[in-house]
Parts: structure tokens; sequence; C-alpha cells
């Protein structure tokens, strides 16, 4: 049985292969080599991949990175499609759906939606309902750098609360977009603010999302 990870996985290999090495993608400096080079390493050098969270690794992480991405681009395709190597914990089908369904669908966004002629993906309620359950889970630790209050709403009125203070901005939409909202990439986000018009422009303008 296919996983939404597993889905999410076969999608970003296909939207990379199609884009070619040098397209641009939504993560701000990365090229479609740079940003698959980044899942492979996330994958396959754990010891790296922690330097997206913890400063003291940064370095290691940023020279795994180049290295995989002097790799033949169809070899990163390939890593990518084929998953994590055997011993990985990724390779725990659980372990993946909960560690790799946001990071997919959102990396197949920022591939998507870094094209001048992308339109929204509609997504099925059990994906969306999959989404929201990890978004309500992590709302905090994902609006954390929010410099105004920020509630998340779906449009059947489903909230979550992302960062406490006042003013406060309700943002609401369907769950991939307010994933894609709170990690981000508000640009491009289908999303509808609400609140103070000062707060909602901080808001748009914030550095959101886990990394650092």
């Amino acid at each position: 049985m296919s996983t939404h990870a597993k889905r999410e996985r076969l999608l970003l290999a296909d939207l990379l292969e199609a884009a070619g090495p040098d397209a641009p993608t939504l993560c701000e400096g990365w090229t479609t080599r740079e940003l698959a080079a980044h899942v492979v390493v996330r994958e396959r050098r754990p010891d790296a991949a922690a330097g997206q969270l913890i400063p003291a690794l940064r370095a290691r992480m940023e020279r795994a990175q180049a290295e995989f991405a002097e790799k033949p681009y169809e070899e990163l395709i390939q890593l990518i499609r084929t998953g994590p190597p055997r011993m990985s914990p990724y390779g725990i089908k659980q372990v993946e759906e909960a560690a790799n369904t946001v990071e997919f669908y959102v990396h197949a966004e920022d591939v998507r939606r870094a094209q001048p002629d992308w339109s929204p993906r509609k997504l099925d309620k059990v994906f969306e309902d999959a989404l929201w359950s990890r978004l309500e889970k992590a709302a905090r630790l994902m609006g954390r750098k929010a410099p105004v209050g920020m509630v998340l709403r779906r449009p059947d009125g489903q909230t979550a609360v992302a960062h406490r203070g006042t003013p406060v901005v309700t943002v609401t939409g369907e769950p991939g977009e307010l994933t894609m909202f709170t990690l981000g990439r508000q640009n491009v986000a289908q999303v509808d603010l609400e609140g103070d018009k000062e707060a909602v422009e901080r808001l748009r303008e914030a550095k959101l999302g886990i990394g650092m």
C-alpha cells in the first residue's frame, strides 16, 4: 500500500527530472540540483543533515550537499526515487510517513510553484487531513518566529494557534496552503489573512519555518 510520503517522494522525483538540474526553486538560492542534493543528504547523511537545525553542524551539511550536487543529476533523482538506504530509520514505513510527508509535499511545491505557469494542485481529503494533523501538532514550532499572534484556520472552521500574541492575524486556507505559509512560502500560499493591516504585512514578510 502506497503511503502519502511515498507518493510525494515519487512526485518530487518526477518534477525534479522534468525541470532539469538548473531550474529555480522556492528555496532561496537553490536550483533544482541543489534541492535534490539536500533531499539526498537528509536521508543518507544524518550526521550532516542535522546542520539544518544545529548551527555547529551547518558547515558539515553545506559541504555534504555540495559534494552530492557534483554527482550526475540523474543519479540524484534515482537516489530520491529509490528511497533511503536499507539501514536508515527512514526505511521504516511509519517513520518515513511521519518525517517525510510534509517534507516531500513542500519540496514538490517548491519545484512546481517556482515556475511562472504554476496552478494550484487539488489535494484529496485524506491527504488534506493528514497534512492538517501534522500542522496541528507542529503549529507552535512552525509559528515560533511570527512577529504577531497567528491562528491557522481551515475553511471548515477548525483552528490551531501557531503563535500567541497581539495583534492577532488569522490565516485561512486548506491544510496544504497553510503548510506552505507556515514554512516560509507566504508569497505563493493561497490563503486569506484577516487582522490589522500592519500586522498582516509583518506576517507576510516574516521568516517563518523551522530552520535557522
